[in-house]
């Protein structure tokens, strides 16, 4: 439908209150930084108890099918109640069901999700259809959603690399704008619809001035420390990290999750510790994407490896912007861990992450209607007005 020019705001559709560090900067970078850019933009505020619940329950047992004792769900519980309140400070829309956003079939008396001159879907892994929860959601490929323009910033498929079936295609067809955030992506894109979608920053790089910077109040240890963030690591890696560490004098916390072979288990940080934490880190080791973003957001010395689960996110990062040296293996000689954590990383890096922020903001630009269509873009019917100076 048209959207009347009362209606002016842009819409954000992402996974903003998933217990996860990465999912809620992301979502919050995003749309401050399109707020910044002169869009009026919120989180489209999609409810689904199904999915609370999953998210609840994995919030409180991340690491399963490993056992988590009774204490260390209560420590879960306290990050849980620190992530709602978070949420809770973010600009979102009304609330509308995920399942069922036009109010089509009346859903608990819902009101439907309102109307927007412009949707922004993504980041995140918005189009994995391996997620547990949320995959194959037909909201985020367009279904249901009420907007004169919708398009996509950073989208991905995860860990998703199989052909993309034409049934899924289709639904992205009707995207006026498509951009993803890693070369999996990409490809599928490409190979699917037969265009180059482009390239761009995940929020939390292109908009890294939004996050908190390593200055106000600290929770944290006073003395200097190494971060560990993420899970089920192998047992080389650890060994060789705490080596590093213990070898430096440094302690390793481990924050957000349970990892015995750190220093200290940090499980009720909350969001805006988890930020400061990365940002104060003499070094971070991690399997986690966004373990790497953030590591490189603050120029901090990392390595990584990759997890099943996010293999693909993670390379893909590391080769986009020339990190290959970062990410470390089974062969992998205590030297490699030696030479990444004991630097920050190369300038060349950072100078790959300046020139991707400008097309990125270049991408935004054309995608929010501002200067009409381009590479990535299906050509609108009719272009619509301005959405900022």
């Amino acid at each position: 439908m048209q959207v009347t020019r009362e209606q002016p705001k842009t819409g954000v559709l992402t996974f903003h209150r998933c217990i996860n560090y990465g999912s809620y900067w992301q979502a919050r970078c995003l749309v401050e930084g399109l707020r910044g850019r002169g869009l009026d933009a919120v989180l489209l505020e999609h409810d689904s108890p199904r999915v609370t619940t999953a998210e609840w329950q994995c919030a409180l047992q991340p690491v399963l099918p490993e056992y988590v004792p009774y204490a260390d769900r209560l420590r879960y519980g306290v990050k849980l109640l620190r992530f709602l309140r978070a949420f809770a400070a973010l600009p979102r829309s009304r609330r509308f069901p995920l399942d069922d956003p036009g109010g089509a079939r009346g859903a608990n008396d819902a009101p439907a999700m309102d109307a927007y001159r412009l949707v922004v879907v993504g980041s995140d892994e918005v189009w994995n259809l391996r997620h547990p929860w949320f995959g194959g959601c037909g909201l985020f490929w367009g279904e249901g959603v009420r907007a004169s323009r919708l398009v996509s910033y950073a989208a991905s498929f995860g860990n998703h690399d199989t052909v993309l079936e034409p049934w899924w295609a289709d639904r992205l067809r009707r995207f006026d704008s498509i951009s993803v955030r890693d070369e999996n992506s990409l490809g599928l894109i490409r190979s699917a619809l037969g265009f180059e979608p482009d390239l761009v920053l995940d929020p939390c790089l292109q908009f890294s001035e939004r996050l908190p910077q390593p200055q106000g109040r600290w929770r944290g240890p006073r003395e200097p420390f190494a971060a560990v963030y993420g899970h089920s690591f192998t047992p080389s890696f650890a060994q060789e990290v705490r080596r590093w560490a213990h070898g430096r004098g440094l302690p390793l916390v481990s924050i957000g999750y349970r990892n015995a072979w750190a220093d200290v288990q940090w499980l009720t940080a909350g969001p805006h510790d988890f930020a400061q934490c990365i940002a104060r880190a003499e070094a971070v080791a991690t399997n986690f994407f966004h373990g790497c973003v953030f590591a490189l957001a603050h120029t901090r010395p990392f390595v990584c490896e990759a997890s099943s689960y996010r293999s693909i996110k993670v390379q893909n990062l590391m080769a986009t912007v020339g990190g290959e040296a970062h990410v470390m293996r089974a062969e992998s000689p205590p030297e490699a861990y030696d030479a990444q954590l004991g630097e920050p990383p190369h300038p060349a890096m950072a100078n790959t992450i300046r020139r991707m922020r400008e097309s990125s903001n270049r991408y935004l630009d054309r995608a929010a209607g501002v200067h009409g269509a381009g590479r990535g873009d299906r050509a609108p019917e009719a272009e619509p007005a301005p959405l900022a100076a």
